[in-house]
Protein backbone atom coordinates (compact mmCIF):
# COMPACT_ATOMS: atom_id res chain seq x y z
CA UNK A 1 0.00 0.00 0.00
CA UNK A 2 0.87 3.47 -1.31
CA UNK A 3 1.22 6.16 2.00
CA UNK A 4 1.20 9.11 1.45
CA UNK A 5 3.25 12.43 3.35
CA UNK A 6 0.22 12.84 5.71
CA UNK A 7 0.38 9.20 6.59
CA UNK A 8 3.59 9.39 7.35
CA UNK A 9 3.34 12.85 9.68
CA UNK A 10 0.53 11.57 11.34
CA UNK A 11 2.80 8.22 12.18
CA UNK A 12 5.66 10.90 13.60
CA UNK A 13 3.31 13.39 15.43
CA UNK A 14 2.03 10.13 17.25
CA UNK A 15 5.47 9.51 17.83
CA UNK A 16 6.07 12.71 19.44
CA UNK A 17 2.88 13.33 21.11
CA UNK A 18 3.56 9.45 22.90
CA UNK A 19 6.80 11.44 24.00
CA UNK A 20 5.64 14.32 25.10
CA UNK A 21 3.21 13.02 27.04
CA UNK A 22 6.17 11.19 28.83
CA UNK A 23 7.90 13.98 29.67
CA UNK A 24 5.20 15.88 31.41
CA UNK A 25 4.58 13.21 33.43
CA UNK A 26 8.35 12.57 34.34
CA UNK A 27 8.60 16.70 35.00
CA UNK A 28 4.94 17.85 36.13
CA UNK A 29 3.38 14.64 37.27
CA UNK A 30 0.36 15.46 35.21
CA UNK A 31 -0.57 15.60 31.52
CA UNK A 32 -3.70 16.39 29.78
CA UNK A 33 -6.08 13.50 28.85
CA UNK A 34 -6.91 14.68 25.38
CA UNK A 35 -3.25 14.23 24.55
CA UNK A 36 -2.41 11.16 26.58
CA UNK A 37 -5.86 8.81 25.04
CA UNK A 38 -4.90 9.37 21.05
CA UNK A 39 -1.81 7.23 22.44
CA UNK A 40 -3.14 4.72 24.52
CA UNK A 41 -5.85 4.42 21.70
CA UNK A 42 -3.44 3.36 19.21
CA UNK A 43 -2.49 0.48 20.88
CA UNK A 44 -6.02 -0.78 20.86
CA UNK A 45 -6.55 -0.52 16.75
CA UNK A 46 -4.86 -3.93 15.51
CA UNK A 47 -6.84 -3.35 12.15
CA UNK A 48 -6.94 0.20 10.89
CA UNK A 49 -8.60 1.61 8.20
CA UNK A 50 -6.39 3.82 7.55
CA UNK A 51 -3.46 5.99 9.20
CA UNK A 52 -5.37 8.57 10.79
CA UNK A 53 -7.73 5.93 12.21
CA UNK A 54 -5.48 4.44 14.44
CA UNK A 55 -5.28 7.46 16.88
CA UNK A 56 -9.12 8.65 16.82
CA UNK A 57 -10.93 11.70 16.07
CA UNK A 58 -9.45 14.71 13.54
CA UNK A 59 -6.86 16.37 15.05
CA UNK A 60 -5.93 13.61 17.32
CA UNK A 61 -2.09 13.87 17.41
CA UNK A 62 -2.16 17.62 16.82
CA UNK A 63 0.39 18.37 20.10
CA UNK A 64 2.90 15.76 17.98
CA UNK A 65 2.37 17.54 15.11
CA UNK A 66 3.71 20.91 16.72
CA UNK A 67 6.31 19.21 18.55
CA UNK A 68 7.37 18.01 14.87
CA UNK A 69 7.07 21.55 13.54
CA UNK A 70 9.28 22.99 16.76
CA UNK A 71 11.67 20.26 16.56
CA UNK A 72 12.47 20.67 12.97
CA UNK A 73 12.22 24.68 13.03
CA UNK A 74 13.44 25.36 16.03
CA UNK A 75 10.36 27.74 16.87
CA UNK A 76 9.37 28.61 19.33
CA UNK A 77 12.20 26.11 20.76
CA UNK A 78 14.14 22.77 20.52
CA UNK A 79 13.47 20.06 23.23
CA UNK A 80 16.34 17.70 23.21
CA UNK A 81 14.92 15.73 26.00
CA UNK A 82 11.83 14.89 23.65
CA UNK A 83 14.16 14.36 20.60
CA UNK A 84 16.40 11.61 22.77
CA UNK A 85 13.15 9.84 23.38
CA UNK A 86 12.30 9.98 19.77
CA UNK A 87 15.42 8.45 19.06
CA UNK A 88 15.44 6.32 21.59
CA UNK A 89 12.23 4.66 20.77
CA UNK A 90 12.55 4.21 17.09
CA UNK A 91 15.64 2.33 18.23
CA UNK A 92 14.11 -0.17 19.90
CA UNK A 93 11.52 -0.62 17.83
CA UNK A 94 14.51 -1.35 15.17
CA UNK A 95 15.54 -3.78 17.39
CA UNK A 96 12.22 -5.63 18.11
CA UNK A 97 12.12 -5.88 14.71
CA UNK A 98 14.63 -9.06 14.64
CA UNK A 99 12.54 -10.84 17.78
CA UNK A 100 10.10 -12.37 16.71
CA UNK A 101 9.11 -13.80 19.85
CA UNK A 102 8.79 -11.16 21.70
CA UNK A 103 6.40 -9.27 18.71
CA UNK A 104 4.05 -12.62 19.05
CA UNK A 105 4.08 -11.89 22.93
CA UNK A 106 3.08 -8.43 22.66
CA UNK A 107 0.48 -9.10 20.13
CA UNK A 108 -0.56 -11.51 22.55
CA UNK A 109 -0.92 -9.50 25.17
CA UNK A 110 -2.17 -6.36 23.90
CA UNK A 111 -4.81 -8.08 22.17
CA UNK A 112 -5.75 -9.68 25.99
CA UNK A 113 -5.61 -6.54 27.55
CA UNK A 114 -8.07 -4.96 24.78
CA UNK A 115 -10.48 -7.95 25.58
CA UNK A 116 -9.97 -7.52 29.39
CA UNK A 117 -10.43 -3.71 29.27
CA UNK A 118 -14.41 -4.07 28.21
CA UNK A 119 -15.95 -1.00 28.94
CA UNK A 120 -13.06 0.55 30.65
CA UNK A 121 -11.98 3.83 30.00
CA UNK A 122 -8.83 4.40 28.19
CA UNK A 123 -6.90 5.83 30.79
CA UNK A 124 -8.39 3.47 33.84
CA UNK A 125 -5.54 2.63 36.55
CA UNK A 126 -6.18 -1.04 35.67
CA UNK A 127 -5.67 -0.46 31.74
CA UNK A 128 -2.83 1.48 32.15
CA UNK A 129 -1.33 -1.00 34.44
CA UNK A 130 -2.24 -3.51 32.12
CA UNK A 131 -0.61 -2.17 29.32
CA UNK A 132 2.65 -1.18 31.48
CA UNK A 133 3.26 -4.96 32.56
CA UNK A 134 3.61 -5.62 28.56
CA UNK A 135 5.97 -2.92 28.40
CA UNK A 136 7.88 -4.20 31.46
CA UNK A 137 8.10 -7.61 30.41
CA UNK A 138 9.00 -7.19 26.78
CA UNK A 139 10.80 -3.29 25.63
CA UNK A 140 12.22 -2.96 29.08
CA UNK A 141 14.40 -6.09 28.57
CA UNK A 142 16.01 -4.98 25.47
CA UNK A 143 19.48 -2.73 26.11
CA UNK A 144 20.48 -0.04 26.26
CA UNK A 145 17.23 0.84 28.13
CA UNK A 146 14.95 3.83 27.68
CA UNK A 147 16.55 5.97 30.71
CA UNK A 148 13.31 8.67 31.62
CA UNK A 149 14.32 11.86 33.63
CA UNK A 150 12.34 13.93 35.42
CA UNK A 151 11.18 14.96 39.34
CA UNK A 152 11.88 11.98 41.47
CA UNK A 153 8.86 12.98 43.18
CA UNK A 154 6.31 11.92 40.63
CA UNK A 155 8.80 9.24 38.81
CA UNK A 156 8.46 7.24 41.65
CA UNK A 157 4.89 7.62 42.04
CA UNK A 158 3.57 3.70 40.43
CA UNK A 159 0.64 5.31 38.69
CA UNK A 160 2.88 7.53 37.00
CA UNK A 161 5.53 4.77 36.34
CA UNK A 162 2.23 2.97 34.57
CA UNK A 163 1.08 5.52 32.74
CA UNK A 164 5.20 6.67 30.99
CA UNK A 165 5.25 2.86 30.67
CA UNK A 166 2.10 2.78 28.66
CA UNK A 167 3.15 5.44 26.78
CA UNK A 168 6.61 3.92 25.84
CA UNK A 169 4.45 0.97 24.37
CA UNK A 170 2.37 3.63 22.99
CA UNK A 171 5.69 5.10 21.20
CA UNK A 172 6.94 2.18 20.02
CA UNK A 173 3.29 1.55 17.89
CA UNK A 174 3.88 5.04 16.60
CA UNK A 175 7.82 4.15 15.58
CA UNK A 176 6.31 0.77 13.85
CA UNK A 177 3.68 2.80 11.97
CA UNK A 178 5.99 5.59 10.77
CA UNK A 179 8.33 2.64 9.30
CA UNK A 180 5.70 0.96 7.94
CA UNK A 181 4.30 4.12 6.16
CA UNK A 182 8.02 4.31 4.95
CA UNK A 183 9.60 6.87 7.06
CA UNK A 184 13.21 6.52 8.36
CA UNK A 185 15.60 9.05 9.52
CA UNK A 186 16.74 10.14 5.97
CA UNK A 187 13.16 11.36 5.20
CA UNK A 188 13.53 13.75 8.29
CA UNK A 189 16.65 14.75 7.10
CA UNK A 190 16.46 15.32 3.94
CA UNK A 191 12.34 15.61 3.67
CA UNK A 192 12.37 18.66 6.08
CA UNK A 193 10.25 20.59 3.97
CA UNK A 194 7.46 17.79 3.22
CA UNK A 195 7.38 16.67 6.43
CA UNK A 196 6.81 20.28 7.75
CA UNK A 197 4.04 21.04 5.17
CA UNK A 198 2.28 17.96 5.90
CA UNK A 199 2.45 19.32 9.93
CA UNK A 200 1.14 22.56 8.73
CA UNK A 201 -1.75 21.20 6.61
CA UNK A 202 -2.69 18.96 9.60
CA UNK A 203 -2.82 21.86 11.66
CA UNK A 204 -4.77 23.59 9.41
CA UNK A 205 -7.60 21.10 9.20
CA UNK A 206 -7.51 20.41 12.75
CA UNK A 207 -8.57 24.12 13.38
CA UNK A 208 -11.16 23.54 11.07
CA UNK A 209 -12.69 20.70 12.79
Amino acid sequence: MEHSDQDRLIALAGLHQAAYCVQRIANRGTVDSAQMEPCIYSLFQIDAADVASVYGEPGAVATGARQVVAQLTGEPQREMELTRYVIALMRHERNLGGRRKMQQEIARRVQGAAAARGDLPLLDREVLAGLAGIYQDTISKLTPRIIVRGNPLYLQNPDNQDRIRALLLAGIRAALLWRQCGGSRWQVLLGRRRMLDAARAYLRDTERV
